[in-house]
């Protein structure tokens, strides 16, 4: 009989001078003799047992949801950011069978496990957004028929409509930055594009009088259509052709998400504002705002970005400055006035 080759140690632990051995810290003990054959298969069946989610239960959820198109249609970096979260999701509420999900009991249960990291207001929304996104799988196969987090109350409350670059701040990033990066900053102001779409955005998208692309995220692509104003062209100038890619980090490559957001960060502290609250996709609410003063109309900002016309008036609202939707909005009554008496 060929020897049993198993992944992972077995747990020792000694209790009055005698020796017991358990699949792993706080496993099920081991019963045979350690080191035979019998002893391997015993604890190759255990760990087996452990890597197998249990379908009736959160484990089991969850790891159905991570091999779905669902999670595996979204963007790569939001994949990385939701892996820790649905890791401590399992830890918690693994061994819960999912049938207790459906009960209204487990909701206090749920905002204790969210209140728990209120020390970091962002984390621990996250992972609520990832729980329910979960529990909004699980009634799609039909396994549940409601999803309790909803209406939960966020902890965060940073209000993003405060939050779009400003032209003064704009300068001194570019200041601050390297080539590479100011062309990435640029183009997104000008485009209004997330950084995953700018970070594959091709030369071939680049037509005659527009730039052309898919964008969004899995379900609810649409096409973004961004006029080549003269700015924007000359922008286009300015970037050398390294790649079939538009925008390349100093080695002349297509960047990497992780690359990218490495020198992101550092750009943002040379510039102090690492402590500003700025995002790089507040760049989206800066292009939104610009294209509102310009005159744009809401249609026109939706096929501009990529956006549901539906969600024009919802995103504008969150993204755009109040009062300069007022100065906006006072420049056009005050044009009218004009036409009015002339």
């Amino acid at each position: 009989m060929p020897p049993v080759k198993v992944k992972g140690s077995p747990y020792r632990v000694t209790a009055k001078k005698r020796v017991y051995w358990y699949a792993w810290r706080n496993g099920p003990r081991l019963l045979c003799q350690p080191g035979s054959p019998a002893f391997l298969q015993e604890l190759a069946d255990a760990l087996a047992s452990r890597h197998a989610p249990d379908k009736s239960r959160m484990s089991g959820l969850i790891a159905q949801y991570r091999a779905s198109p669902d999670f595996l249609d979204l963007a790569q970096s939001t994949r990385d950011l939701w892996h820790p979260h649905l890791d401590r999701i399992r830890e918690h509420f693994g061994t819960l069978s999912i049938r207790q999900f459906d009960r209204p009991a487990i909701k206090p249960e749920i905002r204790r496990w969210h209140h728990a990291k209120k020390g970091t207001p962002r984390a621990a929304d996250t992972g609520l957004q990832a729980l329910s996104r979960v529990l909004s799988f699980g009634r799609a196969e039909g396994k549940l028929g409601t999803n309790q987090c909803e209406g939960m109350v966020y902890l965060h409350k940073s209000n993003r409509a405060d939050l779009i670059w400003t032209d003064d701040q704009i300068a001194v990033l570019l200041t601050h930055s390297s080539p590479e990066m100011a062309w990435a900053a640029r183009l997104a102001v000008l485009t209004g594009l997330r950084r995953g779409d700018l970070l594959s955005l091709a030369w071939s998208h680049v037509e005659a009088n527009a730039i052309e692309l898919r964008t969004g995220k899995s379900r609810g692509r649409r096409t973004a259509t961004i006029p080549l104003t003269g700015e924007l062209r000359a922008l286009l100038r300015d970037i050398p052709r390294r790649s079939t890619v538009i925008l390349t980090s100093s080695d002349k490559k297509p960047w990497t998400g992780d690359g990218f957001g490495s020198s992101w960060w550092k750009t943002l502290q040379r510039a102090g504002l690492s402590a500003s609250g700025l995002h790089f996709h507040d760049f989206r609410g800066t292009a939104a705002t610009k294209m509102f003063l310009a005159g744009l109309t809401n249609r026109e900002i939706a096929q501009v970005l990529g956006w549901s016309e539906d969600r024009v008036d919802r995103l504008l609202d969150r993204y755009v400055k109040r009062d300069e939707i007022m100065k906006g909005l006072v420049t056009r009554l005050e044009a009218a006035e004009r036409v009015r008496k002339d």
